[in-house]
């Protein structure tokens, strides 16, 4: 696991927050912890088969991938007002010019490090959001992410939202969640019956390889009779490693003579491709996160290909899209969303960044999208529009969540998920 980032802002020095979650002690290395599972029969492990045959769980909607970018997305700067007379005045020296971006509307335009996501807008799989946030205006890292990820402003709830999902379906196994590319559970899925790894070939016993077949086939012996939700656990764990095993021998060569990029992001999302295309596992919900976007100082100029910004942006963006040609059709069954705690500043600060602000863009990517579009309200730029030199929020983040749960995950009701909300849906995704 990298090191926190460390966020200096107006409110002082500050570590950027990882994620927290449970952890299982000595069970699994801190490569592949397990953290909850639920319904499931038969004592397998890695020692004991190659195989698992989960039960059918039932679910048809899509696999959920909710792609966290940490630390305070610029969606000002990845869709830019270039066509708001102002934009340029309050960012003077950061801002691009129309003629570096792609024209998304009569108002945006893409940034030129995200050029190659162009193929699936104009396919109608990519849909952006603009001035989407949340409820509460706070600019702290930790707070934002906490309420974020609970979703439940205004609530005594202490579950996170993918929790409180997963609460309204049947029968789960320990692949129905997964935090895949990390060592523990975001806050959203803490509690709920799921699984977080780095990697699926790195899944493991933390003990001598030696002595994994018998540590296996003890565990099996002493917790497989025990009814407790310890050894629910331990017996999800094993048939955990049993998949995982499985599908580390059988190895994995994407499709399309597809390449991921070899970043901490690219190899998440080729692993969450296989879970996906390995139907006797495919998860209801995957979460990935994409950190160091708190671009304080040194954001980068336009036309500067080697800048902080444009660096990251080109990395999110060809993992998007080498994951979306891997998946081809099965891109069908998957909804992809990007989030981030809070966006940037409307006005640059002045050391070539932008400091915490509220509304923010999001991207969803998939086949149930109705793409090629920018969505969300926009009231411009002028001082009057803006909440304390702020982007305000004209869309519910939560309303984006809700129509893909609804329309895509086969959620009936939004009243347990996202206590309180009036759901509005913005109208991005068809019915499944």
């Amino acid at each position: 696991m990298t090191a926190p980032e460390t966020c200096t802002c107006d409110t002082g020095a500050h570590a950027v927050p990882a994620r927290r979650g449970m952890t299982r002690r000595t069970l699994l290395r801190r490569s592949a912890r397990v953290a909850a599972a639920a319904s499931v029969g038969g004592l397998l492990g890695p020692a004991l088969t190659t195989h698992v045959a989960w039960a059918d769980t039932g679910y048809t909607g899509d696999t959920l991938v909710v792609l966290s970018l940490r630390g305070g997305f610029d969606g000002m700067s990845a869709v830019a007002p270039v066509g708001d007379p102002l934009y340029a005045s309050l960012r003077p020296t950061i801002g691009l010019p129309a003629s570096l971006t792609t024209p998304l509307s009569s108002v945006f335009g893409l940034h030129p490090a995200l050029a190659p996501l162009l193929p699936l807008w104009n396919a109608g799989q990519l849909a952006v959001l603009q001035a989407v946030g949340q409820p509460s205006g706070t600019r702290s890292h930790f707070q934002a992410t906490a309420e974020l990820e609970k979703a439940a402003p205004d609530s005594t709830l202490r579950t996170g939202w993918l929790n409180r999902v997963l609460g309204t379906r049947g029968t789960l196994t320990p692949f129905s969640g997964v935090a895949m590319g990390a060592t523990s559970l975001p806050q959203s899925l803490v509690g709920a019956p799921a699984t977080s790894m780095t990697s699926i070939d790195s899944f493991g016993l933390s003990v001598w390889s030696g002595y994994e077949p018998h540590f296996s086939t003890a565990l099996s012996s002493a917790w497989g009779a025990v009814p407790s939700g310890a050894s629910t656990q331990v017996v999800g764990a094993l048939q955990a490693l049993g998949t995982t095993a499985a599908m580390t021998a059988a190895g994995y060569t994407p499709a399309n003579s597809v390449t991921y990029p070899t970043s901490p992001l690219g190899k998440a999302l080729r692993d969450v491709a296989r879970l996906v295309r390995n139907e006797a596992v495919r998860p209801q919900v995957v979460t990935l996160d994409y950190g160091n976007w708190d671009m304080h100082v040194g954001l980068g100029r336009p036309g500067d290909t080697g800048g902080w910004l444009h660096r990251q942006l080109g990395d999110l963006a060809a993992c998007l899209v080498a994951f979306a040609t891997d998946l081809g059709d099965l891109l069908g069954r998957v909804s992809l969303v990007t989030l981030s705690e809070f966006g940037r500043r409307v006005a640059e600060n002045g050391t070539g960044g932008v400091d915490h602000g509220h509304g923010n863009a999001m991207f969803v990517l998939g086949g149930g999208i109705a793409g090629g579009k920018v969505y969300g309200g926009w009231n411009g730029l002028a001082p009057a529009a803006l909440d304390a030199g702020d982007l305000p929020r004209t869309t519910d983040y939560r309303d984006v969540l809700g129509e893909l749960l609804v329309k895509r995950c086969r959620v009936g009701s939004l009243s347990t998920v996202f206590p309180g909300l009036a759901y509005t849906p913005p109208g991005l995704a068809r019915q499944a």
